[in-house]
Parts: C-alpha cells; sequence; structure tokens
C-alpha cells in the first residue's frame, strides 16, 4: 500500500505526548503514513502571527489535504485568531462530526447505553462572526444559514447515516422562534430527508431536544444541527460518555479534512505524562477511515476498546470499580500496542468499510428558478435617545417619501409604535419599517436612497438598513 500523505501538527500542553502516543499506536498497527509536521500554536502566536500558523505550514496542508491536529493553546488578549476557524474557513470543512459513546461499565457515566454522532454544521450560523456594535448600549451579530450550506451538512447527516448503518437522523432546531433562519434549516431537512426512505427522521426544538438527548441519549442516533447547537450540545454529550477526553473529532470538507480531540491542551498536565490520548486517538481512527484505511483503523478502535475492558485506564476516567492503578500517557498506549489483533469481549467489536460519501448535490439552483423576488420596503435602524417612542414616530411619520410609509417600530424585538406597549425598557435602536401601502406594495431602490437622504436631511443617525423582500408573494420577513 502506499504510503498517504497528511500534516501533522504536536500542539501545545499535552498536544506533543498525546500526539507522540497516537502516532506510535496507529503505526504499530500498519498505517502507512508519509508524515509531514507543522509547527502550530503559541510559540507561532508569540512570534508575532496573529494566526497561529506559518505561511509555510498552509502549503504543507494544501499537499497533503488532511491535517491530524494535537490541541493548542492560544495566548490571552486580543488580536489572536482562532487556528481552528481559520482552518475551517481556509478549507471549506462544513462538517464537524463528533461521535460519542457509552463505554459503560469500565467508564463511569450515569449513561448505561448510549451512541450518538452529532452532526454540526461548521461555517456558518452565528459563527461566521460578523458583529457590530451599533450605538452606545446595543451590540449585533448576525446569524447566517444559507440554503447551499444547510443542503451540504444535511445531505452529509444522512450519508453518514447512510455509510455507518445507522437508523434515524433527528434534526435540532429552534424554528419556533427563529422561523425564516431555523425554518429554512427544517424545510431543507425534510426536503433533503425524502432521499432517504430507509432512514428515520425527526425534528425537535433544541431545548426539548437537548432536555431529552441529557435523559435519555439512547433514543437518538445522529443529530444535525447548526453551528451554535452543534458546539454547545456536542460538548454536553461528551462529556456525558463520562468524559470530554474520550471525544474525537472530524472536520470534514469536499477536498479537505482535519481531525482532532475536542478537548484544549491543558498546559498544567503538560510534561508529566498523565493526559489520556483517547480522544486524539479516536480522531486518528476517523481519519485512517477517511484515507482509505479501514482495516488499520478497525485494529487500532478494537484494542483501544480491549485496553479499557482490562481496566487499564488514565487518571481522568479512573474509578473504583474498573481500575488498576491508573497509567501514564506512554504506558497507556504500550498497553493499547499490545492488544492489536485483539478484539473485545463486552463492547461490539468495529468493523469500518470505507469513508462516508461526500454527496454535496444541491437543490439551491432549481428552487432560485422558482421563486420571484420583489423589493417591497425596507427597515431602517436608528441610533435615537430623544424621546419616547411616539415622539420618535411622529417625526418619522411627517417625512414625504416617495412610495415608503412608516408602518411600525420596534425596540429590541417588540412594537413600541403605534400603540406600543407603555411598559417597554427601550434601548438606543429602533427598527423603523418602512413599506408602499399602494401599487401592489413593490419599490424600487431609488425609493430607499431617497427615503435615507431625507432622514440624513432631517439629522436621524441610520446604523443600518435591511431591504425587505417578498419571494413568491411571502414575506421574507420577520413581522
Amino acid at each position: 500500500m502506499a504510503k498517504t500523505p497528511i500534516t501533522v501538527a504536536h500542539g501545545d500542553g499535552i498536544g506533543p505526548e498525546i500526539m507522540d502516543a497516537t502516532l506510535k499506536i496507529i503505526q504499530a498497527a500498519g498505517a502507512e503514513l508519509d508524515i509531514e509536521t507543522i509547527e502550530i500554536g503559541e510559540k507561532v502566536y508569540l512570534s508575532g502571527n496573529s494566526t497561529g500558523i506559518a505561511p509555510e505550514s498552509w502549503e504543507s496542508l494544501k499537499r497533503t489535504k488532511v491535517f491530524l491536529k494535537a490541541p493548542i493553546t492560544t495566548p490571552q488578549g486580543s488580536g489572536y485568531k482562532s487556528l481552528n476557524v481559520a482552518t475551517r474557513k481556509m478549507f471549506g470543512l462544513y462538517a464537524n462530526v463528533r461521535p460519542c459513546v457509552s463505554y459503560h461499565p469500565f467508564i463511569k457515566t450515569k449513561h448505561t447505553v448510549m451512541d450518538t454522532v452529532i452532526i454540526r454544521e461548521n461555517e456558518e450560523d452565528l459563527y461566521a462572526g460578523i458583529e457590530y456594535r451599533q450605538s452606545r448600549e446595543v451590540t449585533q451579530a448576525l446569524k447566517i444559514i444559507s440554503r447551499p450550506g444547510t443542503e451540504k451538512i444535511v445531505r452529509y447527516a444522512f450519508e453518514f447515516a447512510t455509510n455507518n448503518k445507522r437508523k434515524k437522523v433527528t434534526c435540532f432546531v429552534k424554528d419556533n422562534i427563529m422561523k425564516i433562519t431555523d425554518g429554512m434549516f427544517h424545510k431543507i431537512f425534510n426536503e433533503i430527508g425524502e432521499e432517504y426512505p430507509d432512514i428515520e427522521k425527526e425534528v425537535w426544538i433544541v431545548d426539548i431536544g437537548a432536555a431529552k438527548l441529557a435523559t435519555t441519549p439512547e433514543q437518538f442516533d445522529v443529530i444535525v444541527m447548526e453551528n451554535l447547537y452543534g458546539d454547545i450540545l456536542s460538548d454536553v454529550t461528551a462529556q456525558m460518555t463520562g468524559s470530554v477526553g474520550l471525544a474525537g473529532s472530524a472536520n470534514i470538507g469536499e477536498e479537505f479534512a482535519m481531525f482532532e480531540a475536542i478537548h484544549g491542551s491543558a498546559p498544567r498536565r503538560a510534561g508529566q505524562n498523565s493526559a489520556n490520548p483517547s480522544g486524539l486517538l479516536l480522531g486518528a481512527v476517523m481519519m485512517l477511515v477517511h484515507i482509505g484505511q479501514p482495516l488499520v483503523a478497525a485494529k487500532v478502535h478494537n484494542a483501544w476498546l480491549k485496553t479499557l475492558e482490562d481496566g487499564i485506564h488514565t487518571y481522568d476516567v479512573n474509578d473504583e470499580v474498573h481500575h488498576t492503578t491508573p497509567v501514564g500517557t506512554k504506558e497507556f498506549a504500550q498497553a493499547v500496542i499490545e492488544r492489536i489483533g485483539q478484539n473485545p469481549t463486552t463492547f461490539k467489536v468495529i468493523e469500518y468499510s470505507s469513508s462516508p460519501s461526500h454527496r454535496v448535490d444541491s437543490i439551491t439552483e432549481k428552487k432560485k428558478a422558482e421563486e420571484r423576488k420583489d423589493l417591497v420596503g425596507v427597515d431602517v435602524f436608528l441610533d435615537w435617545s430623544s424621546g419616547k417612542p411616539a415622539d420618535l414616530g411622529n417625526m418619522l411619520i411627517r417625512i414625504n417619501s416617495e412610495n415608503l410609509k412608516l408602518i411600525t417600530i420596534s425596540n429590541r424585538g417588540v412594537n413600541v409604535f403605534p400603540d406600543g406597549s407603555p411598559y417597554i425598557n427601550c434601548v438606543d435602536q429602533y427598527r423603523c419599517r418602512f413599506m408602499n401601502p399602494e401599487n401592489g406594495g413593490v419599490i424600487t431602490h431609488n425609493n430607499i436612497i431617497d427615503l435615507l437622504s431625507k432622514l440624513r436631511e432631517t439629522g436621524f443617525d441610520f446604523i443600518k438598513i435591511e431591504n425587505l423582500y417578498n419571494f413568491n408573494g411571502t414575506a421574507g420577513f420577520s413581522h
């Protein structure tokens, strides 16, 4: 077998120790790897590179397209960027995959039956990082949910389920409140789900879904979520297994993939030969499947399970029932190596075939062709604190702008004019909605420019605008 090129970073804190352990194990199992080593993390940050990675290291990643990464330490203070975020954005890593499994009775946990995979959208949502300070009292972050981004992650979830013989895919959303953004995620889940008739499908509002996940994880199989929900709940679910130190993670793109543990660099444990390499090791198992070495991946995974069954644990997951004396990082790695070729007797024997398909078939273009888009109004956000909402409303009503009339004013999403509640505690950002009540409601961009000019002439400070569109006659905006 030809060796597969991969890029490896040993990271910070406990990173070098758990990476050394991981590489020794997978190579002892027969992994055929051509390793390029790069330096990332704290030293690179402190040398003056705000991204934590040197330009030549990016070139290695572009060559290999596979990244096995140990945890890093990001220095505290402004100006330092997340390397994970930078990597996800540069290489289009749209899917984060986190298997969360109960290893009862050998790892102490409240959940004896649990085998859940969280598939998290990885590029957009609030994690697009588009934020503003708009006034003295108000900041804003934009939640971006796109049809192409949603189609990719939802299809990946169903393809993952199909290729891994999973029976159900669940979607978590909050579309009882965010009816447009989360509503589209829900709608696309239903659309794509129809292409997979043999897989059970369900949708939960994220808060009650999270409650059920926390109490009865055995009810869930594969769960697909938007970025923020997935980030939070994948950590929660990993901890439910007994320790976040047991969870590996894959970040998947169409051509590139990154594999890692989900935990941090734990600098206080560095150099003590005590860290648990399991999370990174299971990330490496996912990598081996991805690069077409599933038999090696299965060998490693089964040897690791046998090690747990034999009571050989690091300090973080040791308990009074199933243990000898806690072993160190090196000793744990050696124990796994000694069991390569052995299978667990209590746990189910792991078998891998190949990496899941990365189908990203899109229905976006069809949807574009079907939809008529009409401009029907504009929301103008004002920085204003010179009186009561009624004062603002009366001033705006008097502005004579062609085809655009004031309809309503809201503050933090609550109507304050006309007929607004007198109990609302207003801040200095007001959303003022202007629409055309006549001639079918359609307006032009010139109408908006004219309105903004008149607002400026009147002395108003407009800090943001949002155009209002109908799509096939249906409002594409909240009311």
